[in-house]
């Protein structure tokens, strides 16, 4: 297969660029791999599509403030986004405009100094007066989707963050979450599903395009993820017992599958985390989900690329098919995807 092969036509109006009115509200297309067949329903029934003994995945990491705007002593403009650590490396940024080593910026009266370019458009920055990561709380702003193509509102510092955030680190949302309410989680623990949390911190990989025409040229961005012992013992135990782990969205089921052979041997009984760098694509043999939640995604993509693993191509382009035809809302914002 090739990249070309996960093309589709999405035009500007089919993305969602903001929020529903009211968390909860979207749509929910169904998609049954062994019947090969495609429902429409809504995200607000999603207890209805499960099975008590299911354990529910959450990605619990929060969008941190993470998009910024510096002056050079020019004046000219530079927009940061700033990056997730890596194996102890930290203070990297995206940018938006031209950069030298040794560069000095200014925001918000603070002095930035550009030690290094690791990275096509990635800098590693320096501060001799506060933390980087303060700086960026405190003055930087949410950062929404760059394809949403406005900047972030006062809506998006709620509505871009799931009801159970918890641990500050990704640079985006675990969207499929997005519109999981409390009331719903609460008619999902009553029908007897139990729910598990771990954290993959979403960082540069989703907003890199795949360049490549090929699946083996395309080299994965590693993010950092974390499972306990508590929530490493619950998906032994359903897998054992031939339940469901259904993982809510592309987030859990990368951190998952990356660490699949570690939780295998280690019989699920210990903490495990580390950094995904995982692609996955038609052909890859799940190890650890058995259910998925999902949203649509961008043509391309290598979460589409994934979903279709999971999904089977052919079926899944049938789905995506029927949600433009139905007016359903796509990426971080729009309408959702239960493949079981």
């Amino acid at each position: 297969m090739r990249v070309e092969e996960f093309d589709y036509t999405l035009s500007e109006e089919r993305i969602a660029t903001y929020p529903p009115a009211e968390r909860g509200s979207t749509k929910l297309i169904v998609l049954d791999r062994v019947a090969d067949s495609i429902e429409h329903s809504a995200y607000a029934l999603l207890h209805e599509r499960l099975r008590p003994g299911d354990l529910l995945v959450l990605n619990n990491s929060r969008v941190i403030r993470a998009r910024l705007i510096a002056r050079k002593p020019t004046g000219g403009r530079i927009e940061l986004m700033l990056l997730e650590k890596h194996e102890g490396v930290q203070n990297l940024a995206l940018y938006r405009g031209r950069l030298k080593v040794g560069d000095q910026l200014l925001a918000h009266g603070v002095e930035l100094v550009v030690e290094a370019l690791p990275d096509h458009g990635v800098a590693r920055l320096s501060c001799a007066t506060t933390n980087l990561t303060e700086l960026f709380e405190e003055h930087g702003s949410v950062p929404i989707p760059p394809y949403l193509k406005r900047d972030a509102e006062e809506v998006d510092r709620e509505r871009y963050q799931t009801v159970f955030a918890e641990l500050p680190g990704s640079v985006a949302a675990p969207t499929a979450s997005l519109n999981l309410t409390d009331e719903l989680l609460e008619k999902i623990r009553t029908k007897g599903v139990e729910i598990a949390h771990i954290t993959l911190h979403v960082g540069l990989g989703t907003f890199l395009p795949i360049r490549s025409e090929t699946f083996e040229e395309h080299v994965m961005h590693r993010e950092f993820y974390n499972i306990s012992e508590s929530s490493a013992r619950k998906i032994g135990e359903v897998k054992a017992a031939g339940r469901r782990v259904v993982a809510v969205g592309t987030t859990v089921t990368r951190a998952l599958e990356h660490v699949a052979s570690r939780l295998i041997d280690s019989g699920f009984t210990q903490e495990v985390s580390g950094e995904a760098d995982i692609f996955i694509y038609p052909g890859y043999e799940f190890r650890i989900i058995d259910a998925l939640l999902t949203n649509f995604h961008a043509p391309r993509s290598t979460v589409l690329m994934l979903t279709a693993a999971f999904a089977g191509k052919e079926l899944l382009m049938r789905a995506y098919q029927e949600a433009l035809d139905r007016d359903y809302r796509f990426l971080s914002y729009g309408d959702s995807m239960f493949i079981s």
